[in-house]
């Protein structure tokens, strides 16, 4: 099983057994060794998983940390544990903070069993940050970030490969969180700085505060926009949007001679990101699909008049997408499935077409 299936089948545990995931101890067995386990180390050999790791540290003594992980007999990783639901953006670690100053351990990680917090001493050497440089969610994450924790896998982990990008992962994600925090309640200097931009009146407090939701509301439009694009990450993890009506059965769709067609994995994701472009303009319920012989036919309405465009998957050798305009089919050769997400605009103006 792919890392980021494991992780998606951990996170359906929490989700399952929330009402029991009251404790520290319960969290740590339901969520935390799963997840040690997941990224390759075994939760049940102390010699690689030190649970309740002890190091007296000046006047504090026998205090603990709750794992320690072990790779090649050197200390490497540090972990805190909080209960399920803890908001970690304001809880203490002091445990963590000083026992990293006096092991060689050099990540620390601080996590209430869906929340994964992990720091380093970027910017002072053996003093841990105040702020950690990688956050790995498990009820919200995308195929980036399970590369980033892939690097800490124990066939993975290698200290230098991840130091070396962990200065710029911690700036390029306090950098998305500020953007996202501006795009949400943008600041006056946001919203005259983009004004600036179109109009030429003058930057009056009257004029500020008319555009101050035009802005707000701009920045979530685009937001919207790019992500209806970009669903091919979501699609790799065979994600449904429950919001978007889900098509019949592909065989249920086949006239009863044509039984020995056979509806393959590629083409229906290609009709999943074609129903995911054109939702913006039709409802996706009356996008159909009709496998035959020699191509994949994706329709309006189910009406054969009415081609979108014509998947032609089945040269091993070879990947076409025909698209219409004005009853003429234009082939062109993609890589793979999800060159459709390039081809927006020929979908679009495919179907307006038939929309008038």
């Amino acid at each position: 099983m792919e890392l980021g299936d494991k992780l998606s089948s951990i996170a359906q545990r929490g989700r399952d057994q929330l009402d029991h995931i009251k404790t520290e101890e319960a969290t740590k067995t339901a969520l935390v060794m799963p997840l040690l386990a997941a990224l390759g180390y075994d939760p049940f050999d102390p010699r690689e998983v030190v649970p309740e790791f002890t190091a007296d540290v000046g006047t504090k003594k026998g205090e603990k940390v709750d794992y320690a992980i072990r790779k090649d007999d050197e200390l490497s990783i540090l972990i805190e544990c909080k209960p399920l639901g803890t908001d970690l953006a304001n809880t203490q670690y002091s445990q963590l903070f000083r026992y990293f100053g006096c092991t060689e351990a050099k990540f620390a990680i601080l996590t209430n069993g869906l929340k994964y917090r992990f720091y380093s001493d970027l910017d002072a050497q053996n003093k841990l940050d105040s702020r950690p440089f990688f956050i790995f969610d498990l009820e919200d994450f995308n195929d980036g970030d399970v590369e980033e924790l892939r690097k800490f896998t124990k066939p993975n982990f290698d200290v230098e490969a991840i130091l070396s990008t962990a200065n710029r992962l911690k700036y390029t994600n306090l950098a998305k969180r500020a953007i996202e925090e501006t795009i949400k309640e943008p600041p006056e200097e946001f919203v005259k700085f983009i004004v600036s931009r179109f109009y030429e009146g003058r930057h009056t407090r009257q004029v500020i505060d008319e555009f101050m939701p035009i802005v707000r509301e701009a920045g979530k439009l685009y937001i919207k926009e790019q992500v209806a694009q970009r669903l091919k990450g979501a699609l790799a993890r065979n994600y449904v949007d429950d919001t978007i009506p889900q098509p019949e059965p592909i065989q249920a769709q086949l006239a009863p001679e044509q039984d020995d067609i056979v509806t393959t994995q590629e083409e229906i994701d290609a009709y999943n990101i074609v129903r995911s472009i054109l939702s913006e303009v039709v409802d996706v319920s009356r996008i159909s699909m009709r496998d035959a012989k020699s191509y994949c036919a994706i329709l309006l309405d189910d009406n054969n008049r009415k081609p979108l465009c014509r998947l032609h998957f089945n040269t091993k050798s070879i990947k076409r997408i025909g698209f219409f305009k004005d009853k003429q089919q234009e082939l062109v050769d993609i890589e793979s499935v999800s060159d459709l997400f390039k081809y927006r605009q020929k979908l679009i103006e495919a179907l307006q077409q038939y929309l008038g």
